[in-house]
């Protein structure tokens, strides 16, 4: 039993630490853009409640013209200058437009890979307390 703890705290640990190392290599991805110039065509917001806790989470949405296209402009944190019929910059990659450099980094292969470690971390975390917390408790009644 004490094996399989320390074996689950090893690969929590593990995965802690390749996290850390994909954060740095996400955040020196050197991404590959195009700024443009695209006519904003439309925007909305929209505010969700969540039932238990009452919090307010609001989402926004651009879409923009670019090339005779129209886009969504992702990452967008606020509607703050997006004005219907204004030319605003956005950034072309992958036949996407984006508001900003984060916004291409977070979906770079690199970040995916760290995002999964980063939630197999706090999973890994969990799972290994939990069943560390359960070998305890037996080892008492024993």
């Amino acid at each position: 039993m004490k094996n399989k703890v320390v074996i689950m705290w090893g690969i929590t640990a593990i995965c802690a630490i390749l996290t850390v190392v994909f954060w740095f290599l996400m955040n020196k991805v050197e991404v590959q853009y195009e700024e443009v110039s695209a006519i904003v065509t439309d925007t909305s917001s929209k505010e969700v409640v969540n039932k238990n806790t009452q919090n307010r989470t609001t989402f926004y949405e651009v879409k923009v013209e670019y090339n005779g296209k129209e886009y969504k402009l992702q990452n967008v944190h606020g509607l703050a200058g997006y004005y219907k019929g204004r030319t605003v910059k956005a950034l072309l990659s992958n036949d996407k437009l984006y508001a900003n450099v984060e916004g291409i980094k977070s979906t770079s292969p690199m970040a995916i890979i760290y995002f999964g470690f980063l939630f197999g971390t706090f999973g890994m975390l969990m799972v290994s307390a939990t069943y560390m917390s359960k070998t305890k408790a037996k080892n008492k009644k024993n």
